[in-house]
């Protein structure tokens, strides 16, 4: 009887011994396979890195050209707004002296004919009273 259990024994610690042998053997084939797997990936990844770094350098480029274009109308846009304001003041200066001459003379020339008709008025007022004298 013990000869039968010590075959049993030795019977599952073969059994056990090629199992594990065969696991070994699967988990060896699967890791060579992830291997191939991994380098397959990074040779398709590995261009397509390298696309993502052009873009990304390009994509700076293009903004750091753009942040100057639009320093560049910011500066133009002031300098335009400087001058239009110069200009303005210039316009505003160059017009109002004259307008107002020219509203001085109005005023003048209006109380020149104020006092014409004002005259008139006070002549024709003094030939009716003596006209009203003569009529009978």
């Amino acid at each position: 009887m013990n000869d039968v259990l010590l075959a049993v024994i030795a019977v599952a610690t073969l059994a056990i011994a090629i199992a594990q042998i065969g696991v070994m053997v699967v988990a060896g084939r699967l890791a060579r396979r992830v291997e191939r797997l991994t380098e397959s990936l990074e040779r398709e990844v590995a261009p397509l890195f390298g696309h993502l770094n052009a873009i990304g350098r390009d994509a700076a480029r293009a903004t750091s050209l753009a942040a100057v274009q639009v320093e560049r109308a910011d500066k133009v846009l002031a300098d335009i707004a400087v001058r239009i304001d110069a200009v303005l003041t210039s316009l505003q200066s160059t017009i109002s002296v004259p307008a107002r001459e020219g509203r001085a003379l109005f005023s003048a020339f209006r109380a020149a004919l104020d006092a014409v008709r004002e005259l008139r008025r006070s002549g024709r007022r003094g030939r009716t009273d003596d006209e009203d004298a003569l009529f009978i």
